[in-house]
């Protein structure tokens, strides 16, 4: 695999300017990663794609094998070819003139097996021998379960079989799984796969991934919070009459009727990615930039955010479904009009919570979470809205019309932070008006910011977790989400409809009563 030096030689000298900070740190261990559902929509449009970009910036190890895993039967040079296209088609960083391609694809191979056949796990292992001995590398082996949640147990079980997955304590090159979402469908279900995978692995081994948490964006939120004197004194219930945190699509479900049917807003969006934002904007500051630091402070927000009753679960959360509607001025059919779903489904496409963190520095601030498929755009933000000084200096009319102070973070597709404030309009009189300053990741540093799985894949091969889910924070979220769906189940209404191409139903406004705000028409 080509190194730094290797793409310098070939002349080429625009490279990313974040770049020179992401390689003082050691590249990866040489290793071998196996990819579980290469056949699949996600390694072709996110994890191969994201490899490749990370050839181009320098940042993959000196010596890497790359092994589709799949039931289809194909040959290696097909498999590359496959690949090929994906990285054309999906990758940031992809250069027909380069001639990065051409080193990268002698790194990928194929395997083909069912993931029930035993007999194919245990040919796997010699075909991962045989490339350890051809290209020099040691026995570090990375396995991405980019595959259906049904099949996690059964190919982590499988890897222990056969010896891929050694017993903890043996010695020899290190063992990592990557674990996709959905983590279970509820807390019963993930506490059950916890306790399926630990049967073969080590906590430490397990890497459960939230693409969120690798968007630049979101990273941010602990230097913009930690790293500026400015804004963590502000950072508390003194200070910040609400937060708010959305997460809105104006996608509908993509022909993916049966697969939605089972999930719903809640489980897809809210129990992972905003359940993980949620916690990175609240948590206390961490003892040490290290990984297990920063994921105790996101439980212990997880534990503290009120659990909702089920018999109240209508007065904090509000589900609505799309209904017929136009979306970017294009006429699209509604919810129980898609195919794969039943005329009469209950399954929500949007949701609004109100949540309740009950800590002594988020005391009385709401959080409010909302999440929606063909909603008018794709955006997703946190404001942080501070509480309203008095006015009158300025007079009735500045007092009725300018809002409270705002900080907004950006996490797509326009990555940012910008800050809502008075200040006075030129002229003789002493008028207030709203302003806005913003940072943009793309103008402030003259490049786009890396994809999420770019830097979550780094950090799986380099043994870093700090922004992978451990156990003990999927089950916090999962009780907190199992005590709504239990309450919908017993006591809830059926989904609000609301037109695709608006913001959602309007019973989710009532969410707001008691504070300085409303939901923000993006």
């Amino acid at each position: 695999m080509p190194t730094i030096q290797d793409f310098e030689a070939t002349g080429k000298t625009e490279v990313n300017p974040l770049r020179e900070g992401l390689t003082r740190r050691k590249n990866p261990d040489p290793c071998s990663i196996v990819l579980f559902g290469a056949s699949g929509d996600l390694t072709r449009r996110k994890l191969l794609p994201a490899l490749y970009n990370l050839g181009r910036d320098g940042l993959l190890p000196s010596k890497l094998a790359i092994v589709g895993f799949a039931r289809r039967p194909k040959s290696d040079e097909e498999f590359r070819e496959e690949m090929l296209e994906a990285v054309r088609d999906n990758a940031r960083l992809y250069d027909e003139s380069d001639p990065l391609w051409d080193e990268f694809a002698r790194s990928i191979f194929y395997h083909a097996a069912a993931f029930e056949e035993l007999e194919g796990f245990g040919s796997l292992s010699e075909r991962l021998e045989r490339l350890e001995r051809e290209l020099g590398l040691p026995a570090n082996r990375l396995f991405y379960l980019a595959t259906a949640p049904n099949q996690f147990s059964t190919i982590v079980k499988a890897l222990g079989k056969v010896g891929l997955v050694p017993p903890p304590g043996t010695a020899g090159g290190w063992r990592r799984v990557v674990v996709e979402k959905p983590f279970g469908r509820d807390l019963a279900s993930a506490r059950a796969l916890n306790r399926e995978l630990r049967e073969v692995l080590d906590e430490n081994q397990i890497f459960r991934i939230d693409h969120y948490l690798g968007k630049e964006t979101v990273q941010n939120l602990l230097a913009l919070r930690f790293a500026n004197g400015i804004f963590e004194p502000l950072w508390n219930q003194k200070y910040v009459d609400h937060v708010q945190i959305t997460a809105a699509e104006s996608l509908g479900i993509e022909g993916r009727g049966g697969y939605y049917e089972q999930a719903g807003a809640l489980r897809d969006m809210v129990q992972n990615h905003m359940l993980q934002v949620l916690s990175l904007v609240a948590m206390e500051p961490p003892v040490a930039n290290e990984a297990n630091a920063i994921r105790d402070e996101k439980v212990k927000v997880l534990r503290a955010i009120r659990r909702i009753r089920p018999e109240e679960v209508d007065r904090f959360v509000v589900r609505g479904q799309y209904g017929p509607g136009l979306v970017l001025g294009e006429r699209v059919p509604g919810y129980r009009e898609e195919v794969g779903v039943l005329p009469d489904s209950r399954t929500e496409t949007f949701v609004a919570l109100r949540l309740a963190i009950e800590s002594w520095r988020w005391a009385g601030v709401p959080f409010l979470l909302r999440s929606g498929k063909r909603l008018p755009k794709r955006v997703t933000e946190v404001c942080i809205q501070f509480r309203t000084p008095p006015l009158h200096l300025f007079g009735e009319d500045t007092a009725s019309s300018v809002a409270p102070n705002a900080l907004v973070i950006n996490v797509q597709p326009d990555e940012g932070v910008s800050l809502r404030f008075g200040a006075k309009v030129p002229g003789p009189d002493l008028q207030v008006r709203q302003v806005k300053m913003e940072f943009r990741y793309g103008t402030s540093f003259g490049t786009p910011t890396p994809e999420a799985y770019e830097r979550l894949l780094l950090d799986a091969m380099a043994g870093d977790p700090t922004l992978f889910t451990r156990s003990d924070e999927v089950e916090a979220a999962w009780t907190l989400v199992t005590d709504i769906l239990n309450g919908w189940e017993r006591f809830g209404k059926d989904p609000y409809q609301y037109p695709a191409g608006t913001w959602g139903p309007q019973e989710a406004d009532r969410l707001f009563e008691g504070t300085a705000g409303s939901w923000r028409r993006l």
